[in-house]
């Protein structure tokens, strides 16, 4: 493993981009303060002059793959969606589009990352670069009808669902191309056997695409948003 190099003076930039290259390669649980401070080549106390605990860290790399929802979307390592700014709707696009593009921009920055659902899930972000966002969102909510707590709440209803989603994906998909072996549907579905065929048949469907899946889900939560927290329901 190469060593980095280049800035003479370490900084928290720095850290935190070495600390998401490693956690591709070693997961949530291998990634330490010692590991990053190995790959940087310096003593492990002098990263705690920037990052005293590895929590503080996680939550500047969650900060990171925040702001990663805004930049451009890429070939090949997303859900598929339509061009432009993910989570930037454009003018005119239907409220239920801007809750949905929020989704898959989440999505999408969790994906670049091994274990990136479980680093993203309980953090606290780090600087307000997300509030522009934030308030563009709650603008356009607004304008389509919603109450301003009924638009915060709605955010993070589609919030929860795409982490708690990514974190089963990336169970049994941990990397694109990659899959763990415990999670074979055709050893489950013969070690069910015929005594339970409807949980057998089911491991196709829990297993499977995970971008239908996801689409297919997200749909269900914006509908049901749609019925509970909507235009017609105010504070």
């Amino acid at each position: 493993m190469a060593k980095a190099k280049g800035r003479s003076r370490l900084d928290r930039a720095q850290i935190v981009e070495t600390a998401l290259r490693l956690l591709n390669e070693v997961g949530l649980e291998g990634l330490t303060l010692r590991r990053v401070a190995t790959e940087l080549n310096v003593q492990a106390p002098a990263l705690y002059w920037h990052v005293k605990h590895k929590q503080q860290l996680l939550d500047e790399m969650a900060t990171v793959m925040l702001r990663e929802m805004s930049a451009p979307e890429g070939g090949g390592d997303g859900d598929g969606g339509g061009g432009g700014e993910a989570g930037e709707p454009d003018a005119g696009e239907d409220w239920r589009e801007v809750l949905a593009g929020t989704g898959r921009g989440l999505r999408r920055a969790l994906l670049r990352y091994r274990d990136g659902a479980k680093v993203f899930a309980g953090t606290r972000l780090t600087d307000a670069g997300h509030a522009a966002r934030q308030e563009e969102y709650l603008r356009r909510m607004v304008a389509a009808g919603f109450a301003p707590g009924a638009a915060a709440r709605a955010a993070f209803v589609v919030f929860a669902f795409t982490e708690g989603f990514v974190i089963e994906q990336q169970a049994v998909e941990p990397m694109p191309g990659e899959r763990d072996p415990g999670y074979d549907v055709a050893a489950r579905t013969e070690a069910f056997g015929p005594r339970y065929p409807l949980a057998a048949q089911a491991g196709e469907e829990l297993f499977g695409d995970f971008d239908a899946r996801f689409e297919e889900g997200l749909a269900a939560v914006v509908a049901g948003i749609a019925a509970t927290l909507g235009p017609a329901e105010r504070d």
